[in-house]
């Protein structure tokens, strides 16, 4: 596929979009930390997470990372969808 790129702005554009998507997803791990911490830590008198927080937090953890994972899905599904129709035009 020609993209009308030179060779140097093709690996500009790479450059940038590895960087936005390094960018993205320190953004959602940071707020998966954020939301799961939040959530499950409340005693802090001992610096290691007691049996109760480390479970909160894994069950947290599994949980957002299993909504991401169908909410990508229920997207593809739904672009799919749209492109199919788009194609019936």
């Amino acid at each position: 596929m020609d993209t009308g790129l030179t060779a140097s702005e093709q690996r500009e554009l790479e450059t940038r979009l590895q960087k936005r998507q390094v960018k993205e997803f320190m953004t959602v791990f940071g707020n998966l930390v954020d939301n799961c911490f939040n959530a499950c830590v409340d005693d802090f008198t001992s610096k290691a997470l007691s049996g109760r927080e480390s479970g909160c937090i894994s069950r947290c953890v599994t949980k957002s990372m299993t909504t991401q994972t169908r909410l990508g899905e229920r997207f593809a599904e739904l672009n799919a969808a749209m492109t199919a129709e788009m194609q019936k035009r």
